[in-house]
């Protein structure tokens, strides 16, 4: 029998997140699955902070992934604690006579992945992969912060043998900041469990009862994380619109975040308290989705979201900004429309369209569900799997 690959994934933080939760899938899948018959034995290595967007380190567990907890692998930026940081994943990466204990090293996040491809190179493992799931650096930060992030990147890819992105607008991004040659990108689309959206275990009438919303309101809701990048105040200001004209709507919106409390006060400040509903964080996502006639999303910047592929498995039409990888889920006016980001008032006007026509609501709804296996998990870590056997196969040559 053929030795299991010993792979490990570096990640900051556990947190509920895209990134994060694809991380989980593709240990698990890699480890667990019959279709890859012992052929990895995966771990994973993460920072111990988490935060309001709530915590994978559980479950991460109870799927029976080995994880270790390193607390020098801090999100916040200190050069001494990055030393130690590094230090520790070198300890991890080597075995006692000091050859790599792992054969390939897989990146996740900006800080684990700078560090973590440090040290794996330092250490001598045969091959290193890192994943873009949205760069570190974006149009919405000081331009300092922007060049000093893209430095890092830039200097962590020297150590890679391949990056992975989410979506095609990130190798452009990374090319035009000098990162990586193109033919090191390789484009694998984030994935997502898909089996219970469009599938909930509880009636959507039960859902919206507990919620205190009428079985026969339109309702419009968002899955999201109430952070800068995902621009919930302009949400709330979106929302808020719609009101005006459609004043039954009722909305919902699902998440947390360190923006909650100004979200908070700008539904007060509104008058909306009775129309928008926040639920903070659920882990019950399928059936809240289920309940949901319309769904929305206003970031700024995004790699994939992977609430997009669940609005479309649960045969929901979409409304959400032109953000990077979003523009990948959602095929404008075939099962939703992207408009400009930080503009609350043309992301209101397409959800108003769709609140006024059923029909093309329906139609929309049943063009995403059609499509929505392209994002599903499986294919997601099937194509990591036939990466990592072209490139161990390359460096065995």
């Amino acid at each position: 029998m053929t030795t299991p690959t010993p792979v490990l994934h570096p990640i900051t933080r556990l947190i509920i997140g895209g990134a994060q939760e694809n991380t989980m899938l593709t240990a698990d899948m890699h480890n667990h699955d019959a279709e890859f018959n012992g052929r990895y034995q995966v771990a994973i290595v993460s920072g111990e902070q988490t935060g309001s967007e709530g915590s994978l380190i559980d479950e991460v567990r109870q799927r029976n992934i080995p994880l270790t907890i390193m607390p020098e692998l801090r999100r916040e930026i200190s050069p001494a604690n990055e030393m130690r940081a590094l230090r520790a994943l070198r300890q991890l990466m080597q075995n006692p006579d000091g050859t790599p204990r792992y054969q390939i090293v897989h990146t996740h996040s900006s800080k684990a992945g700078v560090l973590g491809r440090w040290a794996a190179h330092q250490v001598g493992v045969p091959l290193i992969i890192h994943t873009v799931h949205g760069w570190s650096f974006h149009d919405h930060m000081p331009p300092a912060k922007l060049a000093m992030y893209a430095r890092l990147e830039r200097f962590a890819a020297k150590f890679s043998h391949a990056t992975i992105v989410v979506s095609p607008n990130d190798i452009e991004k990374g090319l035009e900041q000098g990162i990586g040659k193109r033919e090191e990108y390789h484009l694998i689309r984030s994935g997502v469990e898909l089996d219970r959206f469009g599938h909930p275990q509880q009636p959507p009438a039960e859902i919206r009862a507990k919620l205190g919303i009428p079985a026969d309101a339109l309702v419009v809701g968002s899955v999201t994380r109430l952070s800068l990048q995902k621009a919930p105040l302009d949400l709330v200001d979106a929302f808020a619109e719609i009101h005006r004209k459609r004043p039954l709507t009722h909305f919902i919106i699902v998440g947390d975040g360190p923006l909650r409390p100004d979200v908070e006060a700008k539904i007060r400040e509104l008058g909306l308290s009775d129309q928008i509903t926040l639920t903070g964080l659920r882990r019950d996502v399928p059936e809240l989705m289920a309940a949901f006639d319309i769904f929305v999303l206003s970031s700024l910047w995004e790699g994939l979201p992977r609430v997009l592929p669940q609005a479309m498995a649960t045969g929901l039409p979409i409304v959400a900004t032109r953000a990077d990888g979003s523009a990948e889920a959602v095929a404008e006016g075939e099962n939703g429309f992207l408009v400009q980001r930080g503009q609350p008032k043309a992301l209101a006007g397409k959800v108003l369209l769709l609140l006024n026509d059923a029909e093309l609501r329906e139609k929309m709804g049943e063009n995403g569900r059609l499509h929505a296996h392209t994002f599903g998990a499986r294919k997601m870590v099937q194509d990591i799997d036939t990466l990592y056997q072209k490139l161990l196969a390359k460096r065995a040559i």
